[in-house]
């Protein structure tokens, strides 16, 4: 079954290209400049999420002597052709040659242009997006049902007032306005990073596993900054998954209670189950990541080299030698196993060499590189898997 398309409805005037200050057509190449930043997001949007691009404009009076066809096209063309050559290009080009005043159904807040895209399976409209500059783009969203994006310097209060008078909204309707339209910007690397921001919330997995030996939960976001809270009662097992955590850049809470008053074993082998699982389930079917990921890094007289792939096959290549038995309350002996238990649970290839006198520091080593070669393979990098088999 074909994967329902996720669509941007994307303006032009004052969106993709510049409206001249003047507030006149665009009517000579004289006039046609891209507004700032909008290729390289676009081509991010297409190439790396995978969005389809529509665009969706009124041309007021397109046709006659207003704005008449010889001026319209040229600059028009150049700007698909511009676009084109750098691999951003539109499946539909839709113009609404109308006046305002004419109050045609085709015009932007309408929607007859688009009804091929509404009730459709082919297209996903909940997870697609309006982008615009003005509230009529808004509108249009509200009335496809999907989220929009603001390119404007307005409140979202303000925003809210003029969608609920335009579009007669009653007080349950208003209040679903909030998660439909949160982004109002003027600049489109916060657009594009808002999209990829909704595009990737499924990219997170919480796990509680719960035995009579250890109660854990593991509450994992991929698209993080960093952040982390981690309690498993051994203090540089904390330590070392705050490193993952910082360094691959994913958001991570560790709550671990388990049978200390036994021994280290059982807490941290568990604690290595769920975060398997964690980073399994919120790859999802790892579709446009990069999979692969590799590492060196120095500490002081240690070399880590850590190397692993996302590929749905769990092995274990373990290379390291400690001259110490434990370093504060985790036997070093552990750490092996650590590694072997994610890896049998997110099924992945892991292979670490790491060479060095100082114990702390190969640890460290080497947790700071198993987490520096995570953040380069769960980048999303293009709309593919990465695998000739098509799954992986």
């Amino acid at each position: 079954m074909q994967t329902p398309k996720k669509v941007l409805f994307i303006d032009r005037d004052g969106t993709i290209i510049l409206e001249p200050q003047d507030n006149f057509q665009i009517d000579s190449l004289a006039k046609l400049e891209f507004y700032p930043k909008v290729i390289r997001n676009l081509h991010r949007l297409v190439h790396q999420l995978g969005y389809t691009l529509v665009m969706v404009t009124n041309q007021d009076g397109l046709g006659t002597p207003s704005l008449p066809e010889d001026d319209f096209w040229p600059p028009h063309q150049k700007m698909l052709t511009t676009l084109a050559n750098e691999g951003i290009v539109f499946q539909e080009v839709l113009i609404d040659r109308s006046f305002e005043h004419e109050n045609k159904p085709t015009r932007k807040p309408g929607i007859a242009m688009l009804t091929n895209y509404m009730n459709n399976p082919l297209y996903d409209l909940a997870n697609s997006f309006v982008i615009g500059d003005r509230i009529t783009d808004l509108q249009l969203a509200y009335r496809l049902g999907t989220k929009g994006i603001l390119l404007g310097n307005q409140t979202q209060g303000d925003v809210f007032n003029i969608l609920q008078e335009k579009e007669g909204l009653s007080a349950s309707a208003l209040s679903t306005l909030p998660e439909q339209f949160q982004c109002i910007s003027m600049d489109w690397d916060v657009i594009f990073d808002y999209i990829l921001q909704q595009t990737k919330l499924s990219r997170q997995a919480k796990i509680r596993r719960t035995t009579k030996e250890t109660d854990i939960l593991v509450d994992l976001t991929l698209n993080g900054s960093g952040k982390f809270n981690i309690r498993t009662g051994i203090g540089f097992f904390d330590h070392m998954l705050e490193q993952l955590a910082y360094h691959a850049k994913v958001d991570l809470l560790v709550e671990t209670n388990g049978d200390l008053h036994i021994d280290e074993h059982h807490t941290i082998e568990d604690t290595a189950i769920a975060l398997g699982q964690a980073f399994r389930q919120a790859l999802g079917d790892k579709r446009g990541i990069e999979r692969y990921g590799f590492y060196n890094l120095v500490m002081d007289d240690s070399l880590a080299q850590v190397a692993l792939d996302f590929s749905g096959r769990p092995w274990l290549v373990w290379k390291a030698h400690f001259s110490r038995e434990k370093i504060g309350q985790m036997p070093t002996e552990m750490f092996a196993h650590f590694f072997k238990s994610f890896s049998d649970q997110a099924l992945c290839n892991l292979h670490i060499v790491c060479e060095g006198d100082n114990a702390h520091h190969q640890i460290e080593a080497i947790f700071k590189a198993f987490a520096r070669s995570i953040k380069q393979a769960i980048q999303i990098t293009s709309v593919d898997i990465q695998s000739t088999k098509g799954v992986i």
